[in-house]
């Protein structure tokens, strides 16, 4: 009955024994400890950096637009229309220079009225010179006429080629594509709107040579119907048989 004790007692001290040969090993918890503002700053570092780069991109973006801009203000306008105006009023000029009589120069035109048109006719002038002269000058009526009406006919043609010069211009001024352009297009239609005026200048100057000449050669009758009067009179003296 005394073994059974026993061995409970043996037993128990060789656990006693068996647990104080084992070291104990504290536990220790293997948490990560999180640093809040450190991790603010950081993400607030990133973002200041995110930006920087952004304002770059924008800034290189403008630079490429601001170069296309340039590009685009300094293209050229792929039409011209000054050939056609200056053929045009190269036109009318010839006409102007062919006009026969009395041209359109000064100096020329002095010595001719001068000529044709005297104030007085000489005491010595005869009726062969008178008539010379009223054929000449009603001559110079009929063709001063004559340029007036051929340059008016010449403008007429000028401006239907203007109309379509004219739609021409609008429709590539309404499609340019920069400032140079812009600026072409309008420079040509101020040049189709001095052609214009120079036409109707042209034309107005053969109209007024046309009526002045006509004028002077109502006035100038009435000196041609003295002289011829005072050739038909002679020196007045009757005639006394011999």
């Amino acid at each position: 009955m005394l073994r059974k004790p026993l061995a409970r007692a043996v037993i128990a001290g060789c656990l006693a024994c068996s647990t104080a040969l084992i070291p104990m090993q504290p536990v220790r918890a293997q948490l990560a400890v999180f640093d809040g503002a450190n991790f603010s700053q950081n993400l607030l570092t990133a973002a200041r950096a995110l930006q920087q780069i952004n304002n770059q991109i924008q800034q290189l973006q403008n630079q490429a637009q601001m170069l296309a801009n340039m590009a685009r203000n300094l293209t050229s306008l792929n039409f011209s229309s000054l050939n056609q105006m200056i053929s045009t009023l190269s036109q009318i000029t010839n006409l102007m220079n062919q006009a026969q009589g009395i041209a359109f120069n000064v100096s020329a035109t002095q010595s001719a009225f001068a000529r044709l048109y005297p104030q007085q006719y000489a005491s010595t002038v005869t009726t062969s010179q008178l008539f010379s002269d009223a054929q000449q000058r009603w001559q110079n009526s009929i063709n001063a006429y004559q340029t007036t009406l051929s340059v008016q006919a010449q403008v007429a043609q000028n401006i239907q080629a203007d109309t379509a010069t004219l739609a021409s211009l609008v429709n590539t001024s309404q499609g340019a594509a920069g400032n140079l352009q812009v600026l072409q297009a309008a420079n040509q239609l101020i040049a189709l709107l001095v052609k214009q005026q120079l036409q109707m200048q042209s034309l107005m100057a053969a109209q007024y040579r046309a009526t002045s000449l006509e004028q002077a050669r109502g006035v100038e009758s009435e000196e041609q119907a003295r002289a011829a009067r005072v050739i038909f009179l002679g020196s007045g003296n009757a005639y006394t048989p011999q």
